[in-house]
């Protein structure tokens, strides 16, 4: 089957103008799953399979083996060279819980205007599970687009992730599809979303590698990156009755967090810019980082489900310590 497929492939890749990549390279890139979908449903064209800004995974390094790493997956990708520098379990279909948000940032930086005014909803100030972070947002309050995605991406409010999903796509249904849509034409095949925050659905799902191209896409947003490396945000809006009401979200990125700097010991080398996580019980611990070195180097790091918040931290400093090794101060 893998022979036929990549015979197919390279016959298509040659008749849409030629390869640059060898038959190993075309199959490293993903799994024959993604190919095959990729290829036959037409969804993906040669450039986004061979993008020059895309690191290629190839077997090896999709094999882990550090045993200070024991989350479910993990990444860690020089994104400045589109090196790889640790993998585990990247294509694993996993609970994304939070960094589902991520996609919902996308589509807002692409096709949504920070300036609209949005009137909250009954069903965006009415989540009722157990657990879900809210920014307290109430039925008729009149919020900018620029609000609701610094309280997304910053404070990770599921009411804020609804009100933003009804203003663009009139519903959360609609608003998973283009999610879904976006997915296809960055290559994030092997993902599938229903919701635009990341509360639990058993068919909401995505991969270490799919986030990893998603987040790729945003840091090359300047609005995003002066997002996620704030440690509060003070949200102003008006209520129905058009009075203003001013609250501040702590970033739920203990990175950020002044308190927390033990995490950073040995890291000094390293600016921590910020991230997105995400905390479910089925997802467990999730956190994905964009920092630079000392030579500006970028790199995308990610975990995906850890067992608890303490070791969610306590991983992805240690993967990050991988990139002080040579280090010239």
């Amino acid at each position: 089957m893998k022979i036929k497929l990549l015979v197919f492939l390279l016959f298509a890749c040659f008749s849409f103008g030629g390869c640059q990549k060898n038959s190993d390279e075309l199959l490293a890139y993903n799994n024959e799953n993604v190919l095959s979908n990729s290829v036959i449903n037409n969804e993906i064209t040669e450039t986004d399979f061979f993008a020059k800004n895309l690191a290629i995974i190839t077997e090896e390094d999709n094999q882990g083996g550090d045993p200070d790493i024991t989350s479910e997956a993990s990444l860690l990708v020089n994104i400045t060279n589109n090196e790889i520098i640790y993998g585990d379990n990247v294509y694993e279909k996993l609970y994304p819980a939070s960094l589902t948000k991520l996609m919902t940032a996308l589509i807002v930086l692409r096709y949504g205007e920070l300036t609209d005014t949005v009137t909250i909803s009954y069903n965006a100030s009415h989540i009722t599970e157990s657990g879900a972070k809210l920014c307290g947002f109430n039925e008729g309050d009149i919020v900018s687009m620029d609000v609701l995605l610094n309280s997304l991406l910053i404070y990770s409010g599921n009411d804020a992730g609804i009100a933003i999903a009804e203003h663009i796509a009139g519903s959360e249904e609609n608003f998973s599809k283009m999610m879904n849509e976006e997915a296809i034409k960055i290559g994030a095949v092997d993902t599938n979303f229903t919701n635009s925050h990341g509360l639990h659905n058993d068919n909401h799902y995505s991969t270490a590698y799919d986030l990893y191209l998603i987040f790729n896409q945003l840091v090359q947003y300047d609005t995003f990156l002066s997002i996620i490396d704030n440690p509060t945000y003070t949200a102003v809006y008006k209520d129905k009755d058009n009075k203003d009401i001013t609250k501040t979200f702590a970033s739920t990125n203990l990175y950020l967090d002044e308190r927390s700097n033990s995490l950073k010991e040995g890291l000094e080398t390293l600016n921590i810019i910020g991230g997105k996580t995400g905390t479910t019980s089925k997802a467990g611990n999730c956190l994905i980082l964009l920092t630079k070195d000392n030579n500006q180097n970028s790199y995308i790091s990610l975990i995906l489900k850890g067992d608890n918040r303490t070791e969610l931290y306590s991983q992805m400093s240690h993967m990050l310590s991988m990139l002080t090794v040579n280090q010239i101060d």
